[in-house]
């Protein structure tokens, strides 16, 4: 649990910090751009501190043949040098989906203002808990089912679009940032299902190197200056961001994802609406109050 816990406090705090970013005009891309620098910079030194290196023959075609057999639902955990290929493989897959669902939450802020673009991508907590009970049957127990009803309530009373909001809400845009944003996510759990825990520096190395390629390429594309304070605060969002992906694949070796994600989304909510009236004097509205009170009961029974 105590992995879970870190894990929403960093993703918390990612938020808090793009909330800031966003008042001051940054560019954007610069800032991811520098966000996948620092995470990449902060997996090379877990690489470097753990003394992890990728597996002699993990690129042998016996690796590549364990691999395969475990996508077929063959097994659990791969041997270390089928592991490492794993952990490469599936970070190159996840560094694309992490960086178009950057992109098609601009486009949807860009298009449908920042409320539905954060209403859906919070939502997106539905993809990988979906996949999860489809895929590997991860079925939680009677409490963490009422835990997980009662955390996805609190997401859908904080971000459920307004009665006049739903015919703008069904746009391309926003249902892509739905299912890309919940495929990132995906991946972490994807990484864990077959791979091991010493290899996660691998995987994060090879996630946050591709998203920084694609974002690197995309800043030089739009050709806007950048700036110190956009290179500091991408800098500063780099290391909870990477840390939130590190920590919830920890939680998940623990616990089924049917119960990590919704508790991960949840809790995430709760932080920053309490730190939007503790920080920013925002006013909570009754059913603010309420989704955090749900919140809390739900991570409880998830808990237990």
């Amino acid at each position: 649990m105590w992995a879970l816990g870190l894990a929403i406090l960093c993703s918390a705090s990612i938020a808090l910090i793009f909330r800031h970013s966003e008042t001051r005009n940054l560019n954007r891309y610069a800032v991811t751009t520098a966000n996948y620098f620092a995470a990449c910079l902060v997996s090379v030194l877990l690489l470097k501190g753990s003394g992890t290196v990728l597996a002699e023959g993990w690129l042998s075609a016996a690796a590549l043949d364990e691999v395969g057999a475990a996508l077929g639902g063959d097994g659990g955990k791969l041997a270390p040098s089928a592991a490492s290929l794993w952990a490469v493989l599936v970070g190159l897959v996840a560094g694309g989906v992490f960086f178009l669902s950057f992109i098609f939450y601009q486009i949807s802020i860009r298009h449908h203002g920042i409320g539905l673009a954060g209403t859906f991508i919070k939502l997106g907590v539905f993809v990988p808990m979906s996949l999860s009970l489809l895929f590997w049957r991860e079925y939680p127990t009677l409490l963490q089912w009422i835990g997980i009803l009662l955390a996805l309530a609190a997401i859908g009373l904080t971000n459920w679009p307004r009665a006049g909001q739903w015919r703008q809400a069904v746009r391309p845009a926003l249902l892509l940032l739905f299912l890309i944003g919940g495929l990132a996510e995906f991946s972490n759990k994807v990484f864990q299902q077959h791979g091991l825990l010493e290899h996660r520096p691998v995987f994060l190395l090879t996630t946050f190197g591709v998203a920084l390629l694609a974002s690197g390429v995309a800043t030089v594309a739009k050709r806007r200056a950048v700036t110190a304070r956009d290179v500091a605060i991408g800098l500063l969002v780099g290391i909870p961001n990477l840390f939130s992906s590190f920590f919830l694949i920890q939680a998940l070796e623990g616990m089924p994802a049917s119960v990590v994600f919704p508790a991960f989304g949840a809790g995430s909510i709760v932080i920053l609406y309490l730190a939007g009236a503790l920080v920013f004097r925002e006013r909570l509205r009754a059913r603010d109050h309420l989704a955090i009170g749900l919140t809390m009961l739900a991570l409880i029974l998830i808990n237990v």
